[in-house]
């Protein structure tokens, strides 16, 4: 007896989750022409790999955000993470402001508590060296939703902070798979992994970091501290 052709597209190939590499993916849906996947593991939701943007698309799109450093509002809005992280940090401290865009304004506000920060970013501030230092903090801000290889981006993270500082991570946390269609953060096209407060949770523990989140949206994480970090 023959059995039937199959009709239509064949089913689709779950992907690695980026953030955690675990293969245990599922589809999450199709909008906008884009597939999403989610991780069962660290929960994280991911743009499917092969529909990650071109570099001089992103680059294009970055150079239109108004972020500037002396704004009042924009300062507000990075405080969430800089007043937690700098009730933490004993001064002076030095940092790194990793993905820092083109208008670090971040590094400005640790500058002015009487730290140093150091800038990086691939397209407004590619300076490999500094990547080659350790440091007591590193904030991330804004900055994560973009890592087409979030693995690779998490594990330069890990390294470029020193036994007992801090990895201090602001992303809009991802919570309703029923409104992810909708919203906001998913439609921006340099936005293509999408995090959980457990997916940072997940993280840290594979680590043996320390984990917090002092406000929404916001992840400190601390290194352990020398003797105690089995890296």
């Amino acid at each position: 007896m023959r059995t039937a052709a199959r009709r239509g597209p064949p089913p689709p190939t779950e992907p690695a989750c980026p953030v955690c590499l675990s293969a245990r993916t599922a589809v999450l849906l199709a909008v906008d022409g884009r597939d999403y996947w989610r991780c069962r593991d660290c929960e994280a939701r991911f743009l499917d790999p092969a529909q990650l943007p071109a570099r001089a698309a992103e680059r294009a799109y970055y150079t239109g955000h108004q972020n500037d450093v002396g704004d009042p509002g924009y300062r507000r809005f990075l405080s969430k993470l800089a007043l937690p992280l700098l009730a933490r940090l004993e001064s002076p401290s030095a940092g790194l402001d990793y993905g820092c865009g083109p208008g670090p304004a971040l590094a400005a506000m640790f500058r002015e508590a009487g730290h140093e920060v150091a800038l990086y970013d691939p397209f407004f501030a590619p300076d490999p060296t500094v990547l080659e230092d350790v440091y007591d903090f590193v904030v991330c801000s804004e900055t994560a939703e973009h890592f087409h290889r979030p693995a690779e981006e998490f594990r330069r993270l890990r390294r470029l902070v020193r036994p007992g500082g801090w990895l201090g991570i602001m992303t809009c946390f991802q919570t309703d798979d029923a409104r992810f269609a909708a919203w906001h953060y998913r439609r921006d096209p340099t936005h293509v992994v999408f995090y959980r407060e457990s997916t940072f949770r997940h993280l840290a523990g594979s680590w043996g970091w320390s984990f917090r989140t002092p406000v929404k949206d916001v992840v400190l994480m601390q290194r352990p501290g020398p003797g105690n970090d089995g890296e």
